[in-house]
């Protein structure tokens, strides 16, 4: 890449893909036939790697466990990742930009993935609130800081 297009541009989404997906569902056909009163359990992470100067691998990870009562109704994880181009950036903008800009830019496409997930698997179609990605990584600075 050119100097002068470093010195230009600050950020370039390359690439975006799914890392790893899986679907589980082990208690099938039997969950069919139970009451649906789910309890939904969403954990969220996200992990960065630089793969060379200024280019960035960036994986949010997303998993979905649904239980009735103590029994499995399914487990749906994706690896939602994407490569982008980030130079100019002081290392606190740098650090938001990896762990909340970016992430805000995959977790549509992760979302989308699960709801499939979910409904190729015959369970209610579930749409994932939009999740604050800036609250969650001001909370995690906050945090680190008390440490």
């Amino acid at each position: 890449m050119s100097e002068e297009k470093i010195k230009k541009k600050s950020f370039e989404i390359q690439r975006i893909y799914i890392k790893d997906a899986s679907f589980e569902a082990p208690n099938t056909p039997n969950i069919f036939h139970v009451s649906w009163k789910p309890v939904v359990q969403l954990n969220l992470n996200t992990t960065s790697k630089k793969i060379e100067d200024n280019i960035f691998e960036i994986v949010l990870q997303v998993r979905v466990i649904v239980k009735i009562k103590e029994d499995l109704v399914f487990l749906c994880e994706v690896d939602q990742a994407g490569i982008f181009f980030i130079a100019n950036l002081n290392e606190k903008k740098l650090k938001h930009c990896l762990y909340s800009y970016c992430p805000n830019i995959l977790f549509p496409y992760a979302r989308t993935c699960i709801s499939n997930l979910i409904s190729y698997g015959s369970f209610p179609q579930m749409n994932l609130e939009p999740i604050n990605f800036d609250a969650i990584y001001y909370n995690h600075i906050k945090f680190e800081k008390k440490v």
